[in-house]
Protein backbone atom coordinates (compact mmCIF):
# COMPACT_ATOMS: atom_id res chain seq x y z
CA UNK A 1 0.00 0.00 0.00
CA UNK A 2 3.10 2.98 1.24
CA UNK A 3 4.56 1.60 -2.83
CA UNK A 4 1.29 3.09 -3.98
CA UNK A 5 1.08 5.99 -2.51
CA UNK A 6 5.12 6.90 -3.13
CA UNK A 7 4.11 5.88 -6.81
CA UNK A 8 0.96 8.48 -6.92
CA UNK A 9 3.56 11.11 -5.11
CA UNK A 10 5.92 10.70 -8.16
CA UNK A 11 3.56 11.10 -10.82
CA UNK A 12 2.14 14.13 -9.30
CA UNK A 13 5.83 15.61 -9.24
CA UNK A 14 6.36 14.24 -12.91
CA UNK A 15 2.82 15.70 -13.91
CA UNK A 16 3.66 19.05 -12.03
CA UNK A 17 7.01 19.51 -14.06
CA UNK A 18 5.79 18.84 -17.48
CA UNK A 19 2.83 21.20 -17.35
CA UNK A 20 5.72 23.43 -17.28
CA UNK A 21 8.54 22.23 -19.44
CA UNK A 22 7.95 21.93 -22.95
CA UNK A 23 10.58 21.09 -25.57
CA UNK A 24 10.59 23.11 -29.40
CA UNK A 25 12.61 23.10 -31.70
CA UNK A 26 14.66 25.87 -30.43
CA UNK A 27 14.60 24.80 -26.98
CA UNK A 28 14.61 20.84 -26.95
CA UNK A 29 13.64 19.01 -23.87
CA UNK A 30 16.66 17.02 -22.03
CA UNK A 31 14.27 14.34 -20.33
CA UNK A 32 16.58 11.89 -17.41
CA UNK A 33 15.17 8.46 -16.41
CA UNK A 34 16.90 6.65 -13.24
CA UNK A 35 16.14 3.42 -13.03
CA UNK A 36 18.27 0.88 -9.88
CA UNK A 37 20.56 -0.02 -12.30
CA UNK A 38 20.36 2.07 -15.54
CA UNK A 39 20.52 5.67 -16.51
CA UNK A 40 18.71 6.84 -19.66
CA UNK A 41 18.24 10.35 -21.06
CA UNK A 42 16.50 11.58 -24.41
CA UNK A 43 16.58 15.11 -26.33
CA UNK A 44 13.01 15.38 -27.55
CA UNK A 45 11.28 18.00 -29.77
CA UNK A 46 7.63 17.96 -28.31
CA UNK A 47 6.15 20.19 -30.92
CA UNK A 48 7.61 17.68 -33.81
CA UNK A 49 7.52 14.74 -31.64
CA UNK A 50 10.68 13.73 -32.50
CA UNK A 51 14.02 12.14 -30.14
CA UNK A 52 16.91 14.26 -31.50
CA UNK A 53 19.36 12.46 -29.46
CA UNK A 54 19.42 9.74 -27.09
CA UNK A 55 22.01 7.91 -24.80
CA UNK A 56 21.56 5.15 -22.05
CA UNK A 57 23.46 2.48 -20.27
CA UNK A 58 21.47 -0.36 -21.19
CA UNK A 59 23.52 -2.85 -23.04
CA UNK A 60 26.52 -1.66 -22.15
CA UNK A 61 29.69 -2.62 -19.82
CA UNK A 62 30.00 0.03 -17.55
CA UNK A 63 31.39 -0.19 -14.35
CA UNK A 64 31.05 1.90 -11.24
CA UNK A 65 28.77 3.86 -9.57
CA UNK A 66 25.52 4.95 -10.93
CA UNK A 67 26.26 8.46 -10.04
CA UNK A 68 29.39 7.78 -12.62
CA UNK A 69 27.00 6.19 -14.92
CA UNK A 70 25.22 9.01 -14.78
CA UNK A 71 27.81 10.95 -15.85
CA UNK A 72 29.04 9.09 -18.02
CA UNK A 73 25.83 9.53 -20.04
CA UNK A 74 25.67 13.22 -18.90
CA UNK A 75 28.39 13.99 -21.24
CA UNK A 76 27.39 11.46 -24.00
CA UNK A 77 24.11 12.92 -24.68
CA UNK A 78 25.79 16.02 -24.32
CA UNK A 79 27.97 14.93 -27.34
CA UNK A 80 24.81 13.75 -29.32
CA UNK A 81 23.01 16.64 -29.44
CA UNK A 82 25.65 18.90 -30.21
CA UNK A 83 26.37 16.92 -33.26
CA UNK A 84 22.58 17.15 -34.34
CA UNK A 85 22.93 21.09 -33.87
CA UNK A 86 21.51 21.43 -30.38
CA UNK A 87 23.17 24.01 -27.85
CA UNK A 88 20.33 24.91 -25.60
CA UNK A 89 17.70 22.62 -23.58
CA UNK A 90 15.32 22.90 -21.12
CA UNK A 91 15.71 20.33 -18.17
CA UNK A 92 13.32 17.78 -17.36
CA UNK A 93 13.94 16.13 -13.94
CA UNK A 94 11.29 13.46 -14.45
CA UNK A 95 9.98 14.24 -11.06
CA UNK A 96 13.34 13.64 -9.03
CA UNK A 97 14.82 15.78 -7.04
CA UNK A 98 17.90 18.11 -8.49
CA UNK A 99 20.80 16.32 -6.60
CA UNK A 100 23.00 13.02 -6.78
CA UNK A 101 23.22 11.48 -9.68
CA UNK A 102 20.38 13.56 -11.24
CA UNK A 103 23.22 16.39 -10.84
CA UNK A 104 26.26 14.83 -11.97
CA UNK A 105 24.05 14.29 -15.44
CA UNK A 106 23.21 17.75 -15.43
CA UNK A 107 26.51 19.14 -14.47
CA UNK A 108 28.44 16.41 -17.51
CA UNK A 109 26.47 18.09 -19.96
CA UNK A 110 26.88 21.23 -19.25
CA UNK A 111 31.03 20.88 -18.88
CA UNK A 112 30.21 18.94 -22.65
CA UNK A 113 29.00 22.49 -23.98
CA UNK A 114 24.84 21.91 -23.26
CA UNK A 115 22.97 24.82 -22.04
CA UNK A 116 20.28 24.94 -19.62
Amino acid sequence: MATDKKLLNKNLRKARVRAKVSGTAERPRLTVTISNVHVSAQVIDDVAGKTLAAATTVGKKTNGTLTEKAATVGADIAKKAVKAKVKAVVFDRNGRAYAGRLKALADAARKEGLEF
